[in-house]
């Protein structure tokens, strides 16, 4: 039977039902378009980063973290604050607390990554956030270290979904000219996240106890949590437009469905393999064992050697002004520059070498506005390498690996990062009683990660971003515009 098509041509050998249901499918996408546009995509995934970041900061700053009792020589005694003073935490333990988190981040990012080619990796954003509101209402009801601590594993399960699948959707959406600076905003929300926790964590800590630090940020996250649920899902390139588990053959550059535990070992072998990947990952890894533990031990360290009254309120105002400018320029920048890996790792290398000479200087000096004139230029150049070093991990690798490349950077750099480094400077601080010798000794670690980036400049790189997630997937007929019209 001929079957008429809309523009007047004849479909032949086509049934009229499937044809007419194809086409009442096709007017429904056309009639419930999606509420995101590539801009507000960016606008509310950088606002649940920044949520996200700004509990890290919270529990690090001294109006939430407090500090334990002490005694003085003629037997006066003061009582301790916040979670510290609370729990009776050694420094050891207000380490481990920080790093905790991890736990919950390694066993589920593998998972989150894995179930996004058989499960809508928007809806599963969702989840992850739900699970991160009712982990931190828990910090917030936590009655000893141990309660706490594993409210602490369920806030890094719920953020497991969330770093592993929101850069690839921002950066399947950004213009291609624009891409790293748009990663840049996303990631600029750490250091501004981080600073706002000390602030917010700090002013909170002055007028209440410290566990309604912990319930606010779970109403800030509530309604990006149903978000999550309740808007049209997103479709992400390399995986399947639907939640159910079929195969298509469409023009989406979708994959197969097979997954599971087998599966995933193949792709971190993968990735383990790949010499730009690794490299990429190893500076980062270093990198992040001196920010971790900036961003915890700051305002301990700046008010014991600088005596800086508010220094919650100091290094928040300097992390997150640094922080802003400097993550943006490195985004800026690399497009500037043309956004390749290999610019991206001299970027990485050059910026952070500057950024850690100009930090070590300033723990040299005894003066306090010395130190943060020095360190405020070193902070901007350090975090210049937010926007590159994801862009290296999303483009190093092909688009079905890499919601499990961005879960497996986040594990690598906590777990071999910031998690060993927090108690490790808490130990180190106990052992040396000494906090200029600490932080001089920390920062000393960002020299090492410049010297790893820089050998990235010098591998075979190839940008994998256009390629074909697997070998029978099928090629988008357009792989430079934006999943979704702007509005």
């Amino acid at each position: 039977m001929d079957v008429v098509d809309g523009g007047g041509g004849v479909d032949r050998g086509r049934n009229p039902r499937a044809t007419a249901m194809e086409r009442r499918d096709s007017d429904d996408k056309i009639a419930e378009p999606s509420w995101f546009s590539p801009k507000r995509l960016l606008f509310v995934f950088c606002v649940v980063n920044l949520i996200n970041y700004i509990d890290r900061g919270a529990i690090a700053s001294n109006g939430v973290n407090g500090s334990r009792g002490s005694c003085s020589s003629g037997g006066t005694c003061s009582a301790g604050t916040g979670i510290q003073g609370d729990f009776n935490l050694s420094n050891f333990q207000d380490g481990v607390l920080s790093s905790a988190f991890m736990v919950g981040l390694l066993v589920a990012s593998p998972i989150f990554a894995s179930v996004a080619k058989s499960v809508n990796p928007f809806r599963l954003i969702g989840i992850g956030l739900s699970i991160w509101t009712l982990a931190v209402i828990g910090c917030g009801l936590s009655f000893d270290f141990w309660s706490i601590t594993f409210c602490r594993m369920f806030v890094g399960v719920g953020e497991a979904s969330f770093v592993s699948l929101a850069a690839p959707f921002i950066d399947d959406n950004a213009p291609q000219a624009q891409k790293s600076a748009w990663l840049a905003m996303f990631y600029m929300c750490i250091p501004t996240g981080y600073a706002l926790g000390y602030v917010y964590g700090g002013l909170v800590g002055s007028v209440l106890p410290w566990r309604a630090a912990f319930w606010g940020e779970a109403i800030l996250m509530l309604p990006f949590a149903v978000l999550g649920f309740v808007i049209k899902p997103l479709h992400l390139k390399g995986f399947a437009p639907d939640d159910k588990v079929k195969p298509r053959t469409d023009n989406l550059n979708v994959l197969p469905t097979g997954y599971g535990f087998s599966a995933v070992l193949k792709d971190l072998k993968l990735l383990l393999v790949d010499k730009v990947y690794v490299t990429n990952i190893l500076g980062y890894i270093a990198y992040n064992f001196v920010l971790g533990a900036y961003s915890y031990w700051g305002p301990k360290a700046g008010y014991n050697i600088y005596k800086m009254e508010n220094a919650d309120l100091i290094f928040g105002g300097v992390t997150v002004i640094c922080g802003i400018v400097g993550t943006l320029s490195g985004g800026f920048v690399l497009d500037f520059m043309d956004a390749t890996i290999s610019n991206a790792f001299k970027l990485l290398s050059v910026s952070t070498f500057i950024g850690g000479l100009f930090c070590f200087v300033a723990f040299c000096f005894k003066s306090m506005y010395a130190f943060l004139a020095f360190f405020a230029v070193g902070e901007l150049l350090v975090f210049a390498t937010q926007g590159p070093v994801n862009f290296i991990v999303l483009h190093c690798v092909k688009p079905s690996l890499r919601p499990l490349a961005m879960a497996m950077s986040t594990v690598s750099i906590h777990i071999f990062g910031d998690v060993p480094s927090s108690p490790l400077v808490g130990v180190l601080q106990d052992y040396v009683n000494n906090w200029r010798v600490t932080a001089l000794v920390l920062t000393f670690v960002l020299f090492p990660a410049a010297a790893i980036w820089s050998i990235g400049i010098f591998l075979n790189s190839v940008d994998r971003y256009n390629e074909d997630s697997e070998s029978d997937a099928v090629t988008r007929e357009s792989a430079v515009a934006p999943l979704l019209e702007e509005a």
